[in-house]
């Protein structure tokens, strides 16, 4: 599987209206509890998994598959033992 270069995914993104694209890297088993953000996310595994939570539903990501969340949707995450790495574009909802 080929993935994008970092720039390349973000020149697509900021060009489709993206507010911010970043580079998210989590450690080995880490696990984040049920939180929401005020903006809309788009990523891409490029290292690792982990398991997205979104109400009764799980969500297994890993290496070149992607997700998205709506802003303000309720979700837990939970990393890989090799922790993982997302590239993220994010649409701030409330500029």
């Amino acid at each position: 599987m080929s993935l994008p270069s970092f720039e390349e995914y973000k020149l697509q993104h900021m060009a489709s209206g993206c507010t911010e694209v970043l580079v998210r890297d989590w450690e080995p088993n880490q696990i984040v509890g049920q939180h929401s953000h005020p903006f809309t996310a788009d990523a891409l595994m490029v290292h690792g998994e982990m398991w997205l939570t979104v109400g009764e539903q799980i969500q297994h990501l890993r290496v070149g598959e992607t997700f998205h969340l709506e802003a303000n949707t309720l979700h837990q995450e939970r990393y890989g033992s090799q922790g993982a790495t997302y590239w993220v574009a994010r649409t701030n909802t409330s500029i």
